[in-house]
């Protein structure tokens, strides 16, 4: 079976280019202005994007993504709006779409039924942050029936059996939470982020997307020197928010993830 996530990094392993992730909530402002805004995501030159559900009770989401759920909640979003939104932007692009969902809407839908809607609508990959490997083994491995790529999470914190429990049930790409603590935007990377992804690629042939404080240009081409993606969601998260109510909300949508896809143009990534 051919998968959207897989194709993409292949075809950007061989350019030897890095692959931009955004994140967008579905919903903010409104579940009317998202379409437009996930547009102008496409156009700004994203890779592949992450949908995000807003969801009420988050568990690593930082102040600017967990108050744009709370606009896209208070402006009405459902469930069944963003596979709307999703399927909408499905039959406009072939980018890969990665859903950032928690559990509890999961079991509330029901796993079977979920993944049956995810699966028509289009999505490829989908992140659940507090459903850890051991845990949702049996979910992860129906993501993977429903040809769904089940993409999870490793941290600086991740011990090696840990990392080998991660790996053995993840599909598409490993996302790895380049910090501590909670999501948002950050003046500077770790450190020892080369060091640590290294260590993680002896257990894995995955590609290895790296969240969490990436939020300019460079940040994302120091990421993508070393990784195969970059994923920056708060800070295109406040662009959202601090423009929301002009007319060119998608224009400047689009001029800020052009600007950091030049961290993944023209430079070539670290084999």
């Amino acid at each position: 079976m051919t998968r959207r996530i897989a194709t993409t990094f292949a075809r950007l392993r061989e350019e030897r280019c890095g692959a931009l992730m955004p994140f967008v909530t579905v919903g903010d402002p409104s579940p009317a202005a998202s379409p437009e805004i996930l547009r102008a995501v496409v156009r700004g030159g994203a890779d592949l994007i992450e949908l995000g559900f807003p969801y009420s009770d988050p568990l690593a989401d930082g102040p600017a993504i967990q108050q744009s759920s709370q606009r896209a909640l208070a402006a009405g979003t459902t469930l069944d709006q963003v596979f709307a939104i999703a399927a909408g932007l499905r039959r406009e692009t072939e980018i890969p779409l990665v859903l950032m969902t928690y559990f509890n809407p999961i079991l509330q839908r029901g796993p079977e039924r979920y993944l049956a809607t995810a699966k028509e609508v289009g999505i490829d990959g989908l992140i659940v942050p507090d459903l850890p490997p051991d845990e949702g083994r049996d979910f992860y491995a129906a993501c993977d029936a429903a040809g769904i790529d089940p993409v999870l999470l490793l941290a600086p914190t991740s011990t090696d059996d840990r990392i080998q429990l991660a790996c053995a049930g993840c599909r598409g790409f490993l996302y790895y939470v380049s910090l501590t603590g909670i999501t948002g935007a950050r003046a500077n990377l770790a450190t020892d982020l080369a060091e640590k992804l290294g260590h993680i690629r002896t257990f894995t042939t995955l590609p290895l997307a790296v969240g969490f404080g990436v939020s300019t240009p460079d940040h994302v081409a120091q990421v993508t020197r070393v990784a195969d993606g970059a994923i920056v969601g708060s800070a295109l998260v406040c662009v959202i928010e601090q423009h929301r109510a002009v007319p060119d909300l998608a224009e400047r949508v689009a001029a800020f993830v052009a600007s950091l896809a030049t961290g993944v143009r023209g430079r070539t990534r670290k084999s």
